[in-house]
């Protein structure tokens, strides 16, 4: 990709992309520019990549064909009035903050831009991300392509309507937790049943993995690979008949739910 691009922000996500990036090859350090307010991060990051590095955002977007938006949600308002007179006309602009809309972003601007607005996750940082992309009407086919393959370098990519960006939020961006928590509930229960703590998490994290992988490399639903594992009168349908009697899925489904409404209040 023979364009310059500028990160505001050098957190964990924005760290992670750029990582994808470079391993990827769609861009060579010298291409990416990261502006962050906290010096020791420029610093890091440049020695980590070999980036271009600022704390002044203002200087950092004059030239950038794509700013990279990857701090937290409630700094926009900070952070978008700072360059918006600075960044270029025909710049792609791409935000990973959560919960703030096409038409919020595009409104804090106060001018036409090129906006794709992104939700990906944390596993991002270990090249296993799932993102989400969608974009306003002034961006073109051949320019969201070109963003799609920069999320795919680290991960899984799909374009999406705005209206299922909340959507998104529940069932990838914010879900890594919900799994988190169900690694740790099994780690907890082999070691009450005399497992190595260490052990038991890297058990119940490979069990985890390899499922997923089986929904994603079969293509089989997910209740045809339940079945697959229960045999008659055996453990596994017990374990699942204990699931379903605490209430496991109607936990899960509330709980996506209540995520996918709590972004959508922070968009309103």
């Amino acid at each position: 990709m023979n364009k310059s691009i500028t990160f505001i922000g050098g957190g964990n996500m924005g760290s992670a992309i750029m990582g994808g990036i470079l391993h990827a090859n769609l861009l060579k350090p010298e291409q990416i520019t990261l502006a962050d307010k906290i010096e020791h991060t420029c610093v890091s990051l440049k020695k980590q990549y070999g980036i271009h590095t600022t704390t002044d955002n203002t200087q950092a977007v004059k030239n950038a064909d794509i700013v990279l938006l990857a701090v937290k949600p409630h700094l926009l308002s900070v952070v978008i009035p700072e360059i918006r007179d600075t960044v270029k006309p025909d710049a792609l602009i791409v935000s990973i903050a959560a919960g703030q809309s096409i038409k919020t972003i595009e409104n804090l601007f106060h001018k036409d831009i090129k906006l794709i607005r992104v939700m990906p996750n944390t596993p991002a940082l270990v090249g296993a991300s799932m993102s989400a992309l969608c974009c306003n009407k002034n961006v073109s086919s051949e320019e969201m392509e070109e963003m799609v393959a920069v999320f795919e370098s680290f991960g899984k990519a799909e374009i999406v309507p705005e209206s299922l960006i909340d959507t998104v939020t529940g069932v990838s961006g914010s879900s890594p937790a919900y799994v988190y928590m169900l690694i740790e509930a099994m780690a907890d229960a082999a070691v009450a049943d005399g497992m190595a703590r260490p052990q038991a998490y890297k058990f119940a994290a490979q069990s985890v993995l390899g499922a997923a992988k089986m929904v994603l490399e079969t293509g089989k639903h997910p209740g045809e690979l339940k079945d697959a594992v229960c045999s008659p009168g055996g453990t596994t349908i017990a374990a699942v008949a204990k699931l379903e009697e605490k209430g496991f899925r109607d936990a899960i489904i509330s709980a996506q739910r209540a995520c996918v409404e709590k972004s959508r209040e922070m968009g309103k």
